[in-house]
């Protein structure tokens, strides 16, 4: 069991995380893949996730700012990443976020008898 302490500098980080406007816009176009992005040769858009290209084409930011973004979302378990062919491809990590708003919930949220 993790002490209170170690609880609330995961949860730190998991905030800073999503602190970010880009970081965010990526967690929500994964939740629609298919809304969002064009179809792809190498993988299924909901089954192996979205290129890291095409994610960055559409942030319109370089390739190193798109690898740092995807990089924090995958460390703190909010995205997985799969390689295939050589490219890597992103998906939300569904029960990771559900587990996110649980934890957030019940530090902040009063319970109400």
């Amino acid at each position: 069991m993790l002490n209170s302490e170690t609880k609330n500098r995961e949860q730190v980080r998991l905030l800073k995380t999503l602190a970010s406007e880009t970081r965010l816009t990526i967690l929500e176009w994964l939740k629609d893949p298919v809304a969002h992005f064009p179809p792809q040769i190498d993988g299924d858009l909901v089954q192996d996730g979205v290129c890291a290209d095409f994610i960055r084409e559409k942030l319109s930011i370089s390739a190193a700012t798109a690898s740092r973004h995807l990089t924090l979302l995958t460390d703190a378990g909010l995205l997985s990443a799969t390689r295939k062919k050589g490219w890597t491809f992103y998906r939300r990590n569904e029960q990771a976020l559900e587990n996110c708003l649980q934890q957030l919930q019940s530090h902040l949220l009063k319970e109400i008898p």
